[in-house]
């Protein structure tokens, strides 16, 4: 028997259908979806006439009212919304790892949200399972990962790199006891992480960073015997290839072979600078990156892929199956060689892969190398031009520069460092301010392509005038 399609009439425009129509394109959804596009693309339109930050948050009202709002009452909720949000497409925004979006990912984000399948199951979301499993794969294969490595996509790098030291921790009969070793300057995350996993207060051994702010592999080697001698097991290293302030690479090839040596497992937290890895010309940043057990990645964070867009890789294949699967006995079992929702802590997962593909896509292989370069020229153009005898630039490998006054001692840093922050604001240019060895710097990251010479070269000109 075919089900009929209601033969209740339709709203009109300005008084909205609660579902689209299934038997016909729907009108009041595309008046809709066109009127919303148009709103966006005007907020786009005009970032550089405004700032990165709103002087104003404005919002609309919160509680639905008795009848449901109309079509121009959402709209005109929604450019509220919009007036008071954070604007990654203007020039200066150069706070934070947030670059603009893609066109495609835009685009793809809308059909995510109008297919609303779900990675669950696959009889959920038959096409676009097949789709992430293969996107994984070819992420493995470019960076150099062995034949059977796997992944999975996740909400944020905070989520993958949990997944990936539960999947650690699965081969430890001794779990309750481990413990996990990173630099001091690796991700909260992991923190998070070690609560999440139950594990004891001590369990989170943080390591010394030399000049350059990368892990010391001797002190690895050091804690790692250490360990073995306490007979207490170690559950993962953690390198980081891009630290959050300075963006430093922790040395992987080192800590790949001191973790072979010793049967620990290596995770690689390549949230910041794993795309690196898939440029054949700047992949020897990332040189080591394929002998990890897990790695993490994010797209979102510099090939403007909307949020949220992260991924974790592993080595062995079946181990997310091995370390996640349930049983989901309320679904057929899956035609292909898993469900979703047994390949990571998410159960309900939304068509995040949609924006990563596409994106990839419209981007190519070119692309992606474009925006890696540009990125570090524009990092370069910045720093050439900072007074090098009175800024003190704090190391890194990456497209972000901290930076802080030479001369200054830590009470006169953290004046500056606010003060100065406020006036680029003013000025348009939006840095962060981020506490580094107990002192107070500034942030630029360099990944907007919306940022031209002009504007590098005004924002080193201002910040060289705050130290007169």
């Amino acid at each position: 028997m075919t089900l009929q399609a209601s033969s209740a009439p339709r709203p009109s425009p300005d008084r909205l259908a609660t579902f689209a129509c299934p038997s016909a394109s729907d009108p009041v959804l595309k008046e809709f979806l066109h009127r919303t596009a148009d709103l966006l693309c005007d907020w786009i339109g005009a970032a550089d006439r405004s700032r990165p930050l709103p002087p104003v948050r404005p919002l609309p009202d919160v509680a639905p009212d008795r009848n449901g709002a109309d079509l121009n009452a959402l709209l005109s909720d929604l450019q509220l919304v919009m007036d008071g949000a954070y604007q990654p497409s203007h020039p200066g925004a150069l706070a934070h790892l947030d670059p603009p979006p893609l066109t495609a990912s835009i685009a793809a984000e809308l059909v995510c949200s109008g297919l609303n399948n779900n990675l669950l199951a696959e009889e959920l979301s038959p096409g676009l399972s097949s789709l992430e499993d293969e996107l994984c794969g070819w992420f493995c294969r470019t960076i150099g990962m062995p034949e059977g490595s796997e992944g999975v996509l996740a909400s944020g790098g905070t989520l993958s790199n949990l997944m990936a030291l539960v999947a650690a921790r699965e081969r430890l009969d001794q779990s309750s006891e481990g413990v996990v070793v990173c630099s001091r300057d690796a991700h909260v995350s992991l923190t998070k992480a070690a609560r999440v996993m139950g594990l004891k207060k001590d369990a989170l051994i943080s390591l010394p960073v030399d000049d350059r702010g990368r892990l010391s592999a001797v002190a690895v080697q050091e804690t790692l015997s250490r360990l073995k001698a306490e007979r207490r097991p170690c559950i993962a290293v953690v390198a980081t290839a891009g630290t959050t302030i300075r963006g430093a690479i922790d040395p992987l090839p080192e800590l790949a072979e001191i973790c072979r040596d010793a049967s620990v497992w290596l995770h690689i937290d390549a949230a910041i600078g794993g795309v690196f890895a898939l440029s054949p010309i700047h992949a020897s940043l990332m040189l080591g990156i394929n002998q990890a057990d897990s790695i993490t990645l994010n797209p979102q964070k510099l090939l403007g892929i909307t949020k949220a867009s992260s991924l974790l890789l592993l080595r062995q294949s079946g181990q997310l199956q091995r370390t996640f699967s349930t049983g989901l006995p309320y679904m057929d079992p899956p035609s292909q060689s898993r469900h979703g929702g047994e390949t990571g802590i998410q159960g309900t997962r939304p068509a995040e892969v949609l924006k990563l593909w596409l994106g990839l896509r419209q981007l190519g292989n070119g692309g992606i190398e474009r925006i890696l370069s540009e990125a570090l020229q524009r990092k370069a153009i910045f720093t050439e031009r900072l007074d090098p005898d009175r800024i003190r630039l704090l190391s890194g490998d990456l497209h972000l520069q901290a930076f802080h006054p030479a001369w200054m001692n830590q009470n006169q840093t953290e004046a500056w460092s606010k003060h100065t922050r406020d006036q680029l604001l003013t000025a348009g240019y939006m840095l962060s301010r981020p506490q580094y060895d107990e002192r107070f710097c500034l942030k630029a990251v360099f990944g907007n392509p919306h940022t031209t010479q002009t504007h590098l070269q005004d924002l080193a000109e201002r910040i060289n005038g705050s130290l007169n």
